[in-house]
């Protein structure tokens, strides 16, 4: 199954990047519950969108809320981010690196 979704740490703190089913939709959330640091998976075989940790087996919805198992009610912290051109933001940001798959 092919992923949406980005998982990193930038500075210190675990994030990750996920694209919408409309696949121009973008969410940016720091992945972490009371310091326990999640994975996610997207939820397969669904009709809606949907993600799953891997840690507790919650399910989560596009805006970072989890809709169902051990942290249902919870909410991730929201990251602002900005959909940009590539030519437009290396213009003013020329040491940009490329994120790559398998990264670190």
């Amino acid at each position: 199954m092919k992923q949406s979704l980005i998982l990193d740490d930038l500075g210190g703190v675990p994030i990750f990047i996920v694209v919408g089913d409309d696949k121009r939709s973008m969410r940016a959330f720091e992945r972490s519950v009371d310091g326990r640091k999640l994975e996610f998976l997207l939820k397969p075989n669904t009709s809606t969108f949907a993600m799953v940790d891997a840690e507790t087996g919650s399910e989560w919805d596009f805006t970072g809320k989890a809709t169902g198992g051990q942290l249902a009610g919870r909410q991730l912290k929201k990251i602002s981010i900005l959909n940009d051109y590539w030519f437009d933001w290396m213009t003013y940001n020329p040491r940009t690196g490329v994120y790559k798959l398998g990264d670190r």
